[in-house]
Parts: C-alpha cells; structure tokens; sequence
C-alpha cells in the first residue's frame, strides 16, 4: 500500500474542515448569534457602501470571531473528553477560552461603532 494521494488528503480537511463548522453552527448557540450578526453587518456593510479598509476590518473582525468560537468549542469538547468530574484547572481552561471569546466580541462591538457610527448618523441627519 501507498501513500494516501496528497490531492485527495488535501480535499478531505477541507471536507473535515467544513464539517466542523457545520457542526458548531447546528450545536453552538453562540455560534448561530455570530453567524446572523455577520449576516446583518455584512449587510449594513453593503448598504452603507463602505470603504475598502473598512470592509478588510470587517472581514477580518468576522472571520476572527468565527475562528476563536471554534477555538472556544474545540477546547470545550477536549476539557469534557478528559475529566467528567469537576476539576479547578478544567474549568480555568474553558473560563480561558471563553474570556478571548468575549475580549474579541467587545473588540468587534467597538470596531463596528467605530466604522458605522459616522454612517449612520449621516443617515439620520438626512431624515
């Protein structure tokens, strides 16, 4: 037997990659409230016709948001894989994860006042 094709290794975690993320979307609740917030700034993006560095700020508050969330979920599962039973230090590992989780979203929060604050307040001022 031969080596795995590397083509068909390198399409499989992306196939493994994607399934990961479809999974957090159907179990995590935090993940579904990321997914329809990026939806309404991708489409408070659009509407407002922001400027391109704003939307590579966006983009990547987006995807940055997503990547730790799957972090956070990933470490979870771990912790629970290894010990059942209460443990102080499993529990500082999900509190850890948890807490960039909620750094990254007050950051996204005050990034998106920062960048949509000025546009809608035009908006209002033409009402």
């Amino acid at each position: 037997m031969g080596s795995p094709d590397k083509s068909s290794t390198f399409i499989s975690s992306f196939s493994y990659a994607l399934s990961g993320i479809l999974m957090a979307l159907k179990t995590e609740r935090n993940m579904r409230f990321h997914f329809i917030s990026s939806i309404l700034v991708l489409g408070m993006s659009s509407y407002f016709s922001i400027t391109k560095v704003e939307w590579i700020f966006i983009l990547f508050i987006i995807g940055g948001m997503f990547a730790l969330e799957l972090m956070n979920s990933a470490i979870e599962r771990v912790v629970d894989l290894v010990t059942l039973d209460y443990h102080p230090l499993a529990k500082q590992a999900k509190d850890l994860a948890a807490g960039a989780v909620l750094l990254y979203a007050a950051l996204a929060i005050v990034v998106g006042i920062i960048i949509f604050s000025p546009y809608v307040i035009r908006l209002f001022s033409e009402i």
